[in-house]
């Protein structure tokens, strides 16, 4: 399942973002990367135990928490702190598949990695080209969304990030662990929330549909939820 999310940030947390990132210290992005990602990543990141990365994260994470479509799409029981990254023009990210498990920084906890998420924060009329490329279920999709726009899809899928060809994208990216890890239940989950949320503008909470759609959607999600 992928879902575009629109205005996760606000323009002035976009703007923010961005003033703090132009002061930071870029380094090799291949520093978070795998063995084998890593011969395929060409781009550049914020340290991950930066001060400015530690405070944009919480940012991002303060906003995810307010986010209904995040957390009824990702279902997240964990998520791992927002990285920022950079490609400037040339950069590229040949096509790879996330780490499944990561190490949570500072923990001693590990987190599987169930749904993807890249952040915009670069306007798309400030760089030419750097599409992230999906390879889905449905055929391959293209993602190129304005600053403050999300996207999520199952970590599971293989995908690229295309060649800047002027300008520089800026974003974030993450993972979560979901409750449900399995990607298909977990759509129908998110299908049957966006369902039970229109019944409910024509009808009131009292109403025998309402409770009986609410209550099948609960007893699923006690099906399947891993805690």
């Amino acid at each position: 399942m992928l879902i575009h999310i629109p205005g996760v940030l606000s323009r002035h947390d976009v703007a923010h973002c961005r003033a703090v990132l132009g002061r930071s210290q870029w380094v090799d992005g291949r520093v978070t990367a795998g063995e084998q990602s890593a011969k395929a990543k060409f781009n550049l990141q914020i340290p991950q135990d930066s001060t400015e990365g530690h405070d944009l994260a919480d940012l991002v994470l303060q906003r995810l928490g307010c986010n209904a479509t995040f957390n009824s799409a990702a279902l997240p029981l964990r998520v791992f702190p927002p990285l920022f990254n950079r490609y400037d023009a040339g950069m590229c990210f040949h096509t790879h598949i996330d780490n499944a498990i990561r190490p949570l920084p500072g923990t001693g906890h590990r987190l599987r990695t169930d749904v993807s998420s890249t952040l915009f924060l670069s306007e798309l009329d400030e760089y030419d080209g750097g599409e992230l490329v999906i390879q889905d279920t449905y055929g391959t999709q293209k993602v190129r969304f304005p600053a403050g726009d999300m996207v999520l899809y199952p970590a599971t899928s293989l995908h690229s990030v295309s060649p800047v060809t002027r300008g520089s994208r800026w974003a974030s990216f993450f993972w979560s662990q979901s409750m449900v890890r399995n990607d298909v239940q977990r759509t129908l989950l998110y299908q049957f929330d966006q369902s039970i949320i229109e019944t409910r503008r024509t009808l009131p909470d009292s109403h025998p549909a309402v409770l009986g759609l609410t209550a099948t959607y609960h007893n699923l999600l006690r099906q399947w939820a891993e805690l």
